[in-house]
């Protein structure tokens, strides 16, 4: 689950890391009595779940607060990557006399935490890496003993910092590592911590990925996942509630199967006669009525869903259940759309009576079930 920006960098601020006075704003009105609390320069920062904003216009810079409250109305309800701007970070410009980077992040091979520190930061540091290889200093951390003191004033050092820099900058490097272990992160970053010209360090930028996995520990964070207006759109959050294994796509094709195999041939079929999936939604094994009944109208839901497939090859799961859970979810959906199903395996002749009494075709070819599923959708295009 990724942390917005000013909820990262509330936790750095928690564990005694500087970072820049500012305030968060949801309209134009709250910029600019925040803007009133702080001093110019301003720096007003969109608040997304992406990387790459600030090339993509969501970081903008402005010397009085009259030119600050422009940035503000500029950038709330403005479109960055395809994402609305629906809050705003304002705060004061830090000088800046150097940007560095840091980040830890899991090195799979290894089977381990990964320290990766460079002295030049900033937003071309994924450049910096390939033009500048020796630039960047990548430590391994020991799972027994995680990142000591000394590990991190042997990166300062390396950094280029001395003396009392080099203890102050080697102390906000073993605090990332430690929040990051703490929350189970799989992604720490701070791009770019900038050297002021006093010679103190703060964070100007913050990213935070914690593990999905690992979120039953972390209740605080857990129940953020429901929210709205963060990476999940309603369909998966509401998957998320239904223990559904759900992922949106860009498609205009709703697919529903029983295990991640055959939900994955279906979507390579679809694409391959010519139209795209809108989503992957796997019921699982031995899905009972109830949850199949959910999946359909969650992928019903979708407004970008032109046609529903339902491919099906019963196992644990029964055809007889899917079809009861069809006719059900089309009876209660406020929203109805084409359907197309393949039904085939456990109790199949029993599924096929009960839909053929409603109406509805069932096929038995995957291939012909996703043609149709792809004609139609290119019918309704047309």
């Amino acid at each position: 689950m990724k942390l917005f920006e000013h909820e990262a960098k509330n936790l750095l601020r928690q564990h005694g890391i500087s970072i820049p006075k500012g305030e968060l704003a949801a309209t134009s009105d709250q910029a600019l009595e925040a803007i009133h609390k702080l001093k110019p320069p301003f720096v007003i920062k969109a608040q997304l779940l992406i990387a790459g904003r600030g090339k993509a216009g969501g970081i903008q810079f402005a010397l009085n607060a009259e030119d600050a409250k422009s940035a503000a109305k500029r950038l709330l309800w403005s479109q960055i990557k395809g994402f609305q701007v629906k809050k705003v970070l304002v705060e004061e410009k830090v000088r800046v006399k150097r940007e560095l980077y840091f980040a830890m992040t899991l090195d799979r091979t290894e089977r381990s935490y990964v320290a990766i520190a460079s002295s030049k930061g900033g937003v071309d540091i994924e450049l910096t890496a390939t033009k500048m290889p020796a630039s960047v200093i990548r430590t391994s951390i020991d799972p027994t003993y995680g990142f000591r003191l000394l590990d991190a004033r042997k990166v300062a050092g390396e950094m280029g910092f001395g003396g009392r820099q080099q203890g102050d900058l080697a102390m906000i490097l073993k605090k990332l590592c430690q929040i990051g272990i703490d929350l189970d992160a799989i992604l720490i970053e701070v791009n770019p911590i900038a050297e002021t010209p006093e010679g103190t360090f703060v964070v100007l930028d913050s990213r935070l990925i914690i593990d999905d996995n690992a979120l039953f520990r972390h209740p605080e964070f857990e129940k953020l996942q429901f929210e709205k207006n963060r990476e999940h759109t309603e369909q998966e959050i509401e998957a998320m509630k239904n223990d559904i294994a759900y992922v949106k796509l860009e498609g205009e094709v709703g697919i529903i199967g029983n295990g991640a195999g055959l939900v994955m041939a279906t979507l390579d079929m679809v694409k391959h006669y010519g139209a795209r999936p809108a989503n992957f939604l796997d019921l699982g094994g031995g899905a009972p009525t109830e949850r199949i009944a959910k999946a359909i109208k969650i992928v019903m839901s979708d407004p970008s869903v032109k046609v529903v497939f339902i491919n099906i090859l019963g196992g644990l799961t029964r055809c007889d259940d899917v079809a009861r859970a069809i006719l059900n979810s089309i009876r209660d959906s406020e929203r109805t759309k084409p359907i197309v199903i393949r039904l085939v395996g456990t109790n199949e002749a029993e599924g096929k009576h009960i839909l053929s009494q409603a109406g509805l075709q069932v096929l038995d070819s995957m291939e012909e079930a996703a043609k149709q599923a792809s004609e139609t959708v290119n019918r309704k295009s047309g």
